[in-house]
């Protein structure tokens, strides 16, 4: 069976246009004539620098050093449109009311239905799409140096209670991310909330806390790097470029899944400057598709778009870009939590701290 094309740029335009008449109407303009114009905030280091030198003189780009600085940047009142690049863990700290919609029916529709959902800001399937979601991937394991450990890569998320570990392992520094893996260690419903009172998944999150050297995704890999730590739990994102560059680490998603991280563009403000459409498009193909998945960022592109061009990158490193069907099936989104869940989540945080 002949392999799909991976999408030009033209291919994407002519997908567009049968999308619907929302891309062919004047929100593909360029620049607008007159009033302020839009701004694009973003983390340093996300977008890659080709992309943001592409962006329409409508538009102009700030980037921040941090996703804090960026939710405080947005404290500040300011006239015209802004763009906000941000995880999905970030945007759920932005008040929904003040998002407008991503009137852009035929470029979502260019998206994998994996999409769907954080494109709706996880809000049900009648809400109303007031997300871009660029990019996305998973959490996995990093290991320096340590091919035995690689052999058990079918022990899964259990493996990081390995004795070998103890003190020689970077987790991350979010309580609900290392809750939701216990609940993986456990074979538990990763998707499911869990009680504060589940006394087994207390005495799991403690244990796996206590194997920890530092609890910093970011900077903890210094101690990985250094060879201070064995074994690191990381985005695919960050993983992929350490990997290229760097033969003494080797990484894996174990096959039970694992919480799916989102790279998402929202919008906040009035919509007099057009959403940069052609902008967004030209992410989704090449040439700068092979600088997003040299960086680690993964498009959500149905997976026959997607695999001309991973086809080019190295066996061992595909899967970490683009799991196969029967491990992405298995990953679950980190929804947003109600008070009542977030606050029963803190419940169970403590109980397993205090142990």
């Amino acid at each position: 069976m002949a392999q799909a094309p991976l999408l030009s740029r033209r291919h994407l335009l002519q997908l567009a246009s049968l999308g619907g008449s929302a891309l062919a109407a004047g929100a593909l303009t360029g620049c607008s004539k007159g009033g302020d114009a839009g701004r694009l905030l973003s983390v340093r280091g996300q977008l890659p620098s080709a992309w943001l030198k592409a962006l329409p003189s409508s538009w102009r780009s700030e980037v921040l050093d941090s996703p804090a600085e960026v939710l405080e940047k947005l404290r500040a009142p300011r006239p015209g449109s802004r763009l906000i690049s941000l995880g999905d863990g970030w945007v759920q700290q932005l008040p929904p009311a003040e998002l407008q919609p991503i009137n852009a029916p035929a470029l979502l529709e260019l998206l994998d239905p994996i999409a769907q959902a954080p494109s709706r800001l996880f809000a049900g399937p009648q809400a109303a799409a007031k997300a871009f979601p660029w990019a996305f991937g998973t959490w996995v394991i990093l290991l320096r140096n340590r091919p035995d450990l690689l052999l058990r890569q079918s022990e899964g998320w259990a493996l990081l209670l390995d004795p070998s570990l103890k003190g020689r392992l970077v987790l991350p520094a979010s309580p609900r991310l290392l809750i939701a893996l216990a609940q993986r260690q456990l074979s538990r419903n990763p998707a499911g909330v869990p009680s504060p009172d589940d006394s087994e998944l207390v005495d799991q999150v403690r244990r796996l806390h206590r194997q920890a050297l530092s609890l910093d995704e970011s900077q903890g890999l210094n101690f990985l790097l250094a060879g201070d730590a064995d074994a690191a739990v990381v985005t695919s994102h960050r993983a992929v470029p350490l990997l290229q560059r760097d033969p003494r680490l080797t990484a894996f998603l174990p096959a039970t899944g694992s919480p799916l991280w989102w790279q998402l563009l929202v919008r906040q403000g009035p919509t007099g400057s057009p959403l940069p459409l052609e902008w967004l498009r030209d992410g989704l193909s090449l040439p700068l598709l092979d600088r997003l998945l040299a960086a680690g960022w993964v498009p959500p592109l149905p997976a026959a778009q997607l695999a001309p061009a991973l086809k080019r990158w190295p066996a061992r490193l595909r899967p970490l870009l683009l799991p196969p069907p029967v491990v992405l099936d298995r990953c679950t989104n980190l929804e947003p939590l109600s008070p009542g869940e977030r606050q029963g989540l803190q419940q169970l945080w403590d109980r397993a701290m205090a142990g």
